[in-house]
């Protein structure tokens, strides 16, 4: 028990250096540079799907949607398709971008956080 309270008074000492080390990975130019492009792409695919689906709902509201393509159909049915993909093709896009861009430089800042605020080997807490 008498071997664990130097260890112990030392995680303490430690302590105000693990969260400095913590803030300037918070405040790496590099992290903020991420989440800024991880916000552009997220603000630029909703943009896009806001004009999509609303352009199709005031589409809508003209006569030109209620144009019959056969006997049955309506151009409003496969525009409504087209609408449809268009999400599923955003969706795809950003699940493609995170995996290629976004998601290999997280772990890499992981990396690096765990560096910054990990001991070094043959230290002891």
């Amino acid at each position: 028990m008498a071997d664990q309270t130097p260890a112990t008074s030392g995680a303490k000492e430690d302590a105000p250096a693990l969260k400095s080390n913590a803030r300037l990975v918070l405040e790496s130019p590099e992290l903020k540079h991420l989440v800024v492009r991880r916000w552009t792409v997220s603000l630029t695919l909703l943009a896009i799907l806001f004009i999509v689906y609303y352009g199709y709902i005031l589409m809508v509201k003209t006569d030109l949607m209620s144009m019959r393509i056969g006997t049955v159909i309506t151009l409003a049915i496969p525009v409504g398709v087209l609408v449809i993909l268009a999400a599923f093709s955003l969706t795809a896009f950003y699940v493609w971008w995170a995996n290629k861009s976004y998601d290999p430089e997280v772990a890499r800042l992981k990396e690096k956080a765990k560096e910054l605020i990990a001991p070094t080997k043959g230290e002891t807490r």
